[in-house]
């Protein structure tokens, strides 16, 4: 079988043999590539594989085999993928026409390169289009419940930028077109959650869905949680730059929270909204408004010595925080299977997580964690300190969350799976 996948990001494989800088936020396909590339070595030849991804310079309109892999670069402006670039198709019907696929994988919906390639490719029985996020719930849920007049608020950044949080959500709002065009013109989707299947389906109730988990990065299967390295008391939330993520919510909560456990202590990775972080620019100039709104949040329920921003964290360092932490806390107002999650579990980490998307689909409210009613504090808090109050039961959810993703997010069971359903795709146009 001829497989060619559209990625969003340029793989580790390519970046390390030409000496580039690459992300591991999809380490997953990295899992799935080394299996192939080992099948090869082995002489088992069922797949071969090129892998199309966004690139720049010379290398955005090359192609290049590297230990038995086709590579092919294309230009496109992730900066702003809620804007569709046409010129895109014309290096599409190239690879198409040099590879000649059996089936093209394209991994999420979000960007216009995976339109860009239904369109050129025109198969839908050959395509299998993989449902990450769900942009039309995100466009909707945007706003997460912050006040009215922070929702039309515009800092001087964000009107430099265009960039305001009405716009951020017309952003999504254009993205949710191009996905549900997306999903109209597969015939073939993978999804992992009762809420995509149902959202894709309302879309498209003629394409076929297959089941298909996702495989997390590999350091999260082999490290321990040790009680003598936890940090007693402390959240993590792993996001919490814009409103969708649900910081606010936490914020909230933090003062009852802190009323029983005046040790209490949040924790916070990804992009610092509140500080000068690793720009070279005084906040002023760089502040968000979602970013002013939680500072005044941190400032008026006295809360600055209680939380610290971490900024933004490599696989280890996300490993280690999510081993130390009290409790992992998912606060977003819309999710559909999220990979911090998903690695907290696998490590035994104590997760509470709002009752949104697909996270009912990863967590057993109260057997792998508990589950609190999006955009209420008071739930949340009454989840964090149950976990906190009963320390066996914590570590009896911790045990079972590990437990349940070790299975939900079997490498080798999901790269069985995966090949089970290019077969079935490619069987199925003979």
């Amino acid at each position: 079988m001829r497989i060619l996948w559209l990625c969003n990001i340029m793989l580790p494989a390519y970046a390390k043999a030409h000496g580039l800088d690459f992300s591991v936020r999809e380490g997953w396909l990295t899992g799935c590539l080394e299996r192939i590339k080992n099948s090869h070595i082995l002489g088992d030849n069922e797949i071969e594989l090129a892998i199309a991804f966004p690139a720049e310079g010379d290398i955005a309109s090359s192609s290049e085999v590297i230990d038995g892999i086709t590579y092919y670069g294309f230009v496109e402006d992730l900066s702003h993928p809620e804007s569709y670039d046409g010129k895109v198709e014309n290096r599409f019907h190239n690879i198409l026409d040099d590879f000649k696929p059996d089936v093209v994988h394209i991994f999420g919906t979000e960007f216009p390169h995976s339109l860009a390639m239904l369109r050129c490719f025109g198969n839908p029985s050959r395509v299998l289009l993989g449902i990450q996020g769900v942009c039309g719930v995100i466009a909707e849920e945007y706003m997460a419940g912050i006040p009215e007049k922070v929702q039309q608020s515009a800092t001087f950044r964000d009107r430099i930028k265009q960039d305001s949080l009405i716009k951020q959500q017309e952003k999504y709002r254009a993205r949710a077109e191009h996905e549900a065009e997306c999903i109209r013109l597969t015939g073939n989707i993978t999804g992992r959650t009762d809420f995509d299947r149902a959202r894709t389906y309302e879309i498209n109730p003629e394409a076929r869905y297959y089941h298909l988990n996702e495989t997390m990065r590999p350091s999260f299967y082999t490290a321990t949680r040790r009680e003598k390295d936890i940090e007693e008391h402390s959240i993590f939330l792993s996001q919490g730059d814009y409103p969708l993520k649900g910081f606010h919510f936490v914020l909230q909560a933090m003062p009852g929270i802190l009323e029983k456990y005046p040790d209490a202590h949040l924790y916070v990775a990804g992009n610092n909204i509140i500080g000068k972080g690793q720009s070279k620019y005084p906040y002023f100039l760089r502040a968000a408004a979602y970013g002013k709104y939680i500072k005044r949040l941190i400032r008026t329920l006295h809360l600055k010595k209680n939380i610290t921003m971490l900024g933004m964290l490599s696989e280890e360092e996300m490993k280690d925080r999510l081993l130390t932490a009290g409790v992992f806390v998912c606060a977003s107002v819309v999710e559909n299977s999220p990979n911090s999650l998903g690695e907290a579990m696998l490590l035994g980490t104590p997760v509470v997580a709002s009752r949104v998307g697909g996270i009912p689909s990863m967590v057993e409210d109260g057997k792998d964690g508990l589950l609190f009613e999006k955009a209420d504090p008071e739930d949340l808090k009454r989840c964090i300190l149950q976990i906190w109050d009963d320390p066996m039961l914590a570590a009896v959810y911790g045990d079972n969350a590990r437990k349940h993703a070790r299975e939900t997010h079997s490498p080798d069971r999901n790269y069985d799976r995966l090949l089970e359903i290019y077969r079935d795709i490619n069987e199925a146009r003979a």
